[in-house]
């Protein structure tokens, strides 16, 4: 159970750090779309993604019917991510390119919340 914290804390902090920074400096959204497009840029992207998401799954991937399985589910949709980014990195930088503005902000918040929750969890302040 202890890797799960640890891991908690990791994506929690990763999840809260990526919306403050996103918030302040919003220009940062609209370029990394189009940093996309470059071809070193996504091999990069998709080989860091990749990586992460191997470390961890390999360090935790465990199903269960408590909070721990959003740890899984993240490593695996990194994993993913990175994939699509190494097979199909120009279908993907469209994608972005084109998805839909409130779409993009909705999944921005959400993955802030994801990310407070994962650091209460970690941290366990509070206790549900």
């Amino acid at each position: 159970m202890e890797t799960s914290f640890i891991l908690a804390k990791l994506w929690g902090w990763y999840l809260f750090i990526f919306f403050v920074v996103l918030s302040i400096k919003p220009q940062r959204i609209q370029q990394i779309f189009t940093d996309f497009k470059d071809s070193k840029f996504s091999l990069i992207t998709a080989f860091l993604a990749f990586i992460i998401g191997l470390l961890s799954i390999h360090f935790y991937n465990e199903w269960n019917s408590s909070w721990t399985t959003i740890i899984s589910l993240l490593g695996w949709t990194c994993l993913a991510m990175g994939l699509l980014l190494f097979i199909i990195p120009q279908k993907l930088a469209d994608f972005l390119l084109n998805m839909n503005v409130k779409l993009f902000q909705f999944l921005y918040v959400l993955l802030f919340l994801l990310g407070i929750f994962l650091l209460n969890m970690g941290y366990e302040l509070v206790l549900y």
